[in-house]
């Protein structure tokens, strides 16, 4: 569900709404509230809370750096099925061009935000960064409703394109620097709407 900033939400309303008991509940709003994508008020509940554009800034530069982290901690050796799977994502990409929707691009984007994970051993490292990608995934997920998506669409795709492409070359490293640059780009982009 998407909640707008200061919403109170209910454990038990919740609870319901989701049809889970409250103990798995809790766990879910603590790791909300840990992520600081929710802020537990006693006497009050469980708020859902704004975005720091000054924080999200500093996220999204350590994003930057761990995302060229990937091509030298732990890259993995490129075979066959690596390339078969960046190949799917230019398909995947290509259908979406063809059939635009900002529910399909939400998913391809975070589908190949995990591919790139994949391309590194470390699992730390891919734990800080799959936890920052998620911390700023709901300011790209608002804006987008504001942006031409046809012309976000066309820049996704040369970013598939461009690490298939480092990909089948086996560079790994290259393939996280086309990441660490289309975040960059990202963010200005986020910054004019």
């Amino acid at each position: 569900m998407d909640y707008p900033p200061d919403t109170r939400l209910s454990e038990e309303a919740l609870a319901k709404e989701f049809g889970i008991s409250r103990t798995p509940l809790r766990r879910v709003l603590a790791r909300l509230e840990d992520e600081g994508l929710v802020q537990s008020v006693h006497g009050v509940g469980t708020l859902v809370t704004d975005v720091d554009i000054h924080e999200m800034q500093h996220v999204y530069d350590l994003r930057m750096e761990l995302a060229q982290l990937i091509g030298v901690l732990g890259p993995i050796s490129i075979d066959d099925r690596v390339i078969d799977t960046a190949r799917g994502f230019q398909q995947r990409g290509n259908d979406l061009a063809a059939l635009p929707d900002a529910r399909a691009f939400a998913r391809l984007n975070m589908d190949f935000f995990d591919f790139g994970l994949s391309l590194s051993t470390n699992q730390p490292l891919r734990d800080m960064s799959e936890r920052l990608y998620y911390r700023t995934a709901r300011i790209w997920l608002k804006s987008i409703s504001r942006m031409d998506l046809g012309h976000e669409i066309t820049i996704f795709r040369r970013e598939i394109d461009e690490t298939a492409n480092a990909l089948e070359n086996g560079d790994v490293a290259a393939a996280a620097l086309i990441r660490r640059a289309h975040i960059s780009m990202c963010v200005q982009r986020l910054k004019k709407t």
